[in-house]
């Protein structure tokens, strides 16, 4: 059993490794995108494929125990490796889809909150969509009193201190969008900031 873990563990990080080893090569844009269980899989899904289809290299990275997480909805999500692998690594720009418990999974990953403190302190995009920009962003204290938008309850509004009634809010080096039905635009707009504004009306 220990021999099938190492070489899993070694396939995983193997592949990660390659695919950071291909962006420099190719100078292509590198986002993560950390999952957890209860995770909404239409933002989720939608800004995997997105920005895939925008030239930018993808790594999903589960937060919890086992690369495969289910989602809000029941749907179903592998990971490419597990949040731990992606420690020390830099990335173009760190992605959070929303969803609960899914953006509670996501803040109380201690890894993540590792990554997404050094992401902000070297001024890199963050984006955040649906509950995670006021329960995972917030809670880090990465927004502050920048401009943003999230989920359309009062219980997530709140937690902004300025918040923004658009579906997508571009604040320095933070995004933020309000849901399930904003993430294309949200995932459009992620590509135009990391490639161009063309390479995203291609998408």
């Amino acid at each position: 059993a220990l021999l099938k873990s190492n070489c899993k563990f070694n396939r995983y990080h193997n592949k990660l490794n390659n695919i950071l080893k291909m962006s420099t090569i190719s100078s292509k844009p590198v986002a993560l995108v950390p999952i957890a269980h209860g995770s909404e899989e239409i933002e989720t899904t939608t800004i995997i494929n997105t920005l895939v289809r925008g030239g930018i290299d993808v790594i999903v990275a589960s937060v919890a125990e086992s690369l495969q997480v289910k989602c809000s909805r029941g749907v179903n999500i592998v990971a490419d490796v597990n949040i731990q692998d992606c420690a020390n690594n830099d990335y173009d720009i760190v992605v959070c889809p929303g969803g609960m418990p899914g953006a509670e999974n996501l803040r109380n990953s201690e890894t993540l909150k590792n990554i997404l403190i050094r992401q902000q302190s070297q001024g890199k995009l963050i984006g955040a969509i649906c509950a995670a920009p006021a329960v995972v962003l917030q809670s880090h204290n990465l927004i502050g009193n920048k401009a943003a938008t999230c989920y359309p309850a009062e219980k997530f509004q709140k937690v902004i201190a300025n918040y923004v009634n658009d579906n997508v809010v571009v604040s320095d080096n933070i995004i933020t969008s309000k849901g399930p039905a904003t993430a294309l635009p949200f995932a459009l707009k992620l590509i135009e900031l990391l490639v161009s504004k063309e390479k995203a009306d291609s998408v």
